[in-house]
């Protein structure tokens, strides 16, 4: 990217809307009620399944934009680090599988984010962490309200909301190592019946990795996102809300898939071939949601949210290099010319992964009580599509490391097809109490339609009939079954079996859908300032799914192709405790996290996906760790705090397989520790460090390609920030 600076006019509108407004409350109510899953109505105890939710609060600690960092305090949650900043976030829960964060239902307000679920569930489109101010994470039973896939678990990502009244705002502005730079503003107003909030959110870096050429390795990403709000009078029949949230975002990123040799990442872990030095992506992002609550004041209420989707996206990345793909010699050739180049040069392929997305869909909630119990019924109408335009071009990479562009692709010449999805899905849950017991029982309806529209290679203006033309459906009732029982005031049992489901991809001849049973069984402790969590998993797969992309290194003629790996069990145990004593006039906040993973496949087969390949009954999954550890501690005073954690992961494979790792295929064992720390100078203002991989640790976060991707090194950052 040629430019780093943040455009004028922008801070300056951002800047001087968010200084003429007050902080923006935490209050969140009515409509907030209806986008988040948890709701401030519902005791965590009373949640049948592992439950965390993160607050505004632990958010402030460290103030991450990297999503991925904030998960890995929660149990049962694996995270694939990739680029270092979390541009595309690889989040998988209780063995679905990491990658794209493809595997579980991520949601953004209560609504679908993944550019198109159904025909593409890879996300290359992630909402950006830093303008959160809550998470929910619900794995088990309580996710049977949201698909299209429920195996795994729910994220549901909480965006800053209306101020429920008087006017509020703040400024954030913060720098940092290797060009870090965030600009963080907010202006919001409410009154009897009208409210309405902004938001911008804009941060960027030069990047960490090093280019022979001398160009950045790094991003600019931003953010805006306008919601406008209506509440009925007081003299109404029945309390209504209306809302309007309108969010747009962009990226450009030099981020690529060509990692590093273990002999080069041993002498320099963040260097970068320069093979690719034309390595971009570039995204814009469009999203329009309507939500509208009303409360008919006799227990019932109804809930419901429109929403629309676009997203365009260009990765244009090296994925040849001197005829070879990356994973099958590209990568050897692009490390040796770096280091003897000759006159003859080296031919490299670059790949304009040109995609188009859009979604879109309606769904609505009813809850009547119905004296102490609760009757849910809702239902999501839903269809999405994915439109692969692409095309190659070759360079030739010169004796000085430069490249020469010798011949431009035709658009439309390499991957040139539609896929598209749509899905209809109903549920009924009953919540039941009977004093200290509390039932959650109910099933799920889903109805799944694929599609796939493929021109080939020689019809880029799509003139004539698709070379393919197919149609896969599939429909599946979802019971679940979840339970809690308040042994003591402190301690509560909980106990779950929920069917998983996840539709097949256009491209799975076979149709077939991932299904699974899955159990859970575990206690809770609470009293005071302690809180403990103990919850033993069983996902246990009649048929798992693996999607073959360019993120796993797939072969480009196989890029979305899906394969059926038969049965599947992972088992494993989540632990999670924390504790906040005071001391005198300060405050020690500790929390600790634990998971033990097992997976096996069940049978035998030979699979393309490369992360598979050929299995064997007994191998375990492919980046999935045994145990995983985190901790964090800190010391809080009145007006300041000081928060360090750390992340254990194990030995992990980087391919299916059983024993001893083999070395090209492990990620090794290691920690990474954090801080967090803050000085407030009043209740306008304040001052806050962050330092990611404090001790610089050097690690390997991935092997995409047979290649080794770099964990992010340490990077500080020193913010400011006003409210009034």
């Amino acid at each position: 990217m040629k430019s780093r600076q943040f455009p004028l006019a922008l801070c300056t509108l951002a800047v001087s809307g968010a200084l003429s407004m007050t902080a923006l409350a935490d209050d969140q109510k009515s409509v907030m009620e209806t986008i988040s899953i948890v709701g401030s109505k519902t005791p965590v105890n009373e949640i049948p399944g592992s439950v965390n939710v993160i607050t505004q609060q632990d958010l402030e600690a460290f103030d991450y934009s990297d999503v991925m960092r904030v998960l890995q305090q929660v149990p049962g949650v694996y995270v694939m680090e990739e680029d270092g900043y979390g541009l595309r976030p690889n989040i998988g829960m209780r063995g679905t599988g990491s990658s794209r964060s493809e595997k579980i239902t991520v949601l953004e307000d209560g609504v679908l984010v993944a550019p198109a679920p159904l025909a593409a569930p890879a996300a290359y489109y992630f909402p950006t962490m830093g303008r959160m101010t809550g998470l929910e994470v619900l794995k088990g039973s309580s996710a049977v309200r949201h698909g299209p896939r429920t195996t795994g678990g729910v994220i549901n990502m909480i965006s800053r909301q209306v101020p429920t009244n008087g006017t509020e705002g703040f400024a954030d502005l913060a720098l940092g190592e290797d060009g870090y730079g965030k600009l963080h503003a907010a202006a919001g107003t409410s009154g009897e019946q009208f409210g309405g909030l902004l938001e911008v959110y804009r941060y960027q870096a030069d990047g960490f990795k090093e280019l022979p050429v001398n160009q950045d390795t790094g991003f600019v990403k931003n953010d805006v996102m306008l919601k406008l709000k209506a509440m009925s009078q007081d003299s109404a029949s029945f309390y209504q809300e209306a809302e309007f949230k309108y969010k747009y975002s962009d990226e450009v990123s030099d981020e690529t898939y060509m990692g590093l040799t273990d002999d080069d990442f041993a002498n320099n872990p963040f260097y970068r071939y320069s093979a690719s030095q034309e390595d971009e992506m570039k995204t814009d992002h469009h999203n329009a949601q309507i939500n509208h609550y009303i409360d008919f004041k006799n227990g019932f209420d109804l809930s419901s949210q429109v929403y629309f989707n676009k997203f365009h996206r260009n990765w244009y990345k090296a994925y040849r290099v001197g005829g070879d793909s990356l994973g099958s010699g590209g990568i050897d050739k692009a490390s040796a010319f770096d280091k003897n180049p000759t006159a003859a040069g080296l031919e490299v392929g670059v790949k304009a992964n040109n995609r188009d997305y859009q979604s879109y869909g309606i769904q609505t909630e009813g809850s009547m009580m119905l004296g102490e119990h609760t009757l849910i019924v809702g239902g999501r109408y839903h269809e999405d599509e994915m439109d692969r335009f692409q095309w190659v071009d070759t360079y030739q990479l010169n004796q000085d490391l430069s490249m020469t562009l010798t011949n431009a692709g035709i658009p439309g010449t390499d991957s040139n097809r539609i896929d598209s999805g749509t899905s209809a899905a109903g549920y009924a849950l009953v919540e039941l109490n009977w004093g200290s017991l509390h039932v959650n029982t109910g099933a799920r309806y889903q109805w799944v339609e694929v599609r796939r529209k493929d021109w080939g290679k020689t019809d880029p203006g799509r003139e004539n009939e698709p070379d393919k033309n197919v149609s896969n459906t599939v429909s599946a009732v979802l019971p679940a079954l979840g339970a809690t029982y308040n042994l003591t005031e402190n301690w509560v049992v909980l106990a779950g079996v929920q069917k998983g489901f996840a539709p097949p991809a256009p491209g799975n001849d076979s149709a077939e859908a991932e299904e699974s049973y899955n159990y859970e069984a575990g206690v809770r402790y609470s009293r005071n300032d302690v809180g403990m969590e103990a919850i033993a998993f069983l996902s246990d797969y009649s048929n798992m799914h693996g999607n073959c992309t360019a993120a796993q290194g797939c072969d480009e003629d196989k890029i979305d192709n899906q394969y059926n790996a038969g049965e599947v069990k992972i088992n494993g145990l989540e632990l999670s405790g924390s504790y906040e004593p005071a001391v005198g006039e300060l405050t020690l906040p500790m929390r600790v996290a634990y998971t033990y993973t097992n997976s096996e496949f069940q049978n035998d087969f030979e699979s393309d996906l490369d992360t598979w390949g050929s299995v064997k009954k007994g191998d375990a999954m492919p980046y999935l760790a045994e145990h995983q550890f985190y901790l964090k501690a800190g010391v809080a005073g009145d007006n300041w705090a000081f928060n360090v954690n750390g992340r254990y992961i194990s030995d992990m494979r980087t391919r299916a397989g059983q024993g001893t790792i083999a070395a090209d295929e492990l990620i090794a064992s290691h920690w990474v520790m954090d801080l967090g720390a803050y000085y407030e100078f009043d209740k306008h203002q304040k001052v806050y460090l962050n330092v990611d991989n404090v001790l610089d640790k050097t690690y390997a976060a991935t092997r995409v390609h047979g290649s080794i991707q770099p964990g992010k090194p340490r990077t500080a950052m020193l913010g400011y920030r006003y409210q009034f």
